[in-house]
C-alpha cells in the first residue's frame, strides 16, 4: 500500500494518541470527519494500523525484571520453528531472528530473578533446538518506545 501525506499525518496523530477522536483528527488535518474515518478504516484493513493498545507501567503489575536473551539454536537458516515456540511463551514480549553468532534475541519480563530462572528451566529448556543461552539483565531503562518515526512525505 502506498501511503500519501494525509495517511502519514493520520499515522503520526494516532501513534501519538491512539484515543484521538475522529473529529479531533479531522480538525487537525482540516478534513471532513467522514474522509478521515474512511482513511483510518483503509489503514486498518491493509494492516498498516495493526492494533490499538494501552501502554502499562511494568512495575505497576510487578514485572520489574527485564532481560534480553540471546539464543543459539540448531535450526537451519530460515526455519522458524523455534521462533514460533518462543513466541508462545507468555513472558516473552519479543522474538527477533538475528544475524551473527546467535540465532534469536528474545525480550522477556518477569517479576524477579527467581521467576526468570523458572522461565528458563520450565519453558526454554523444553525447546529442544536451543543450544546455548546468554542472558543480559537490564538494570535501568533510559528509553523504551514502540513509536516509529513516520516521515512527513511519502518515500515512493
Amino acid at each position: 500500500m502506498t501511503l500519501d501525506k494525509i495517511d502519514l499525518a493520520i499515522l503520526r496523530l494516532m501513534q501519538e494518541n491512539a484515543r484521538i477522536s475522529n473529529i479531533q483528527m479531522a480538525k487537525e488535518l482540516e478534513m471532513a470527519p467522514s474522509a478521515v474515518l474512511e482513511r483510518v478504516k483503509k489503514l486498518e484493513q491493509k494492516n498498516v494500523i495493526m492494533q490499538y493498545t494501552a501502554r502499562i507501567d511494568p512495575d505497576a503489575v510487578d514485572l520489574k525484571l527485564l532481560a534480553f536473551i540471546s539464543m543459539r539454536t540448531s535450526n537451519t537458516v530460515g526455519c522458524t520453528t523455534t521462533a514460533d515456540e518462543l513466541a508462545q511463551i507468555k513472558e516473552v514480549q519479543e522474538v527477533h531472528i538475528v544475524a551473527g553468532e546467535d540465532c534469536y534475541l528474545v525480550k522477556v519480563r518477569t517479576t524477579d530473578s527467581a521467576s526468570l530462572m523458572a522461565l528458563m528451566r520450565d519453558s526454554f529448556s523444553k525447546i529442544s533446538n536451543i543450544l546455548s543461552v546468554r542472558t543480559t539483565i537490564v538494570l535501568e531503562t533510559v528509553k523504551e518506545q514502540q513509536q516509529l518515526i513516520i516521515p512527513e512525505n511519502p518515500t515512493k
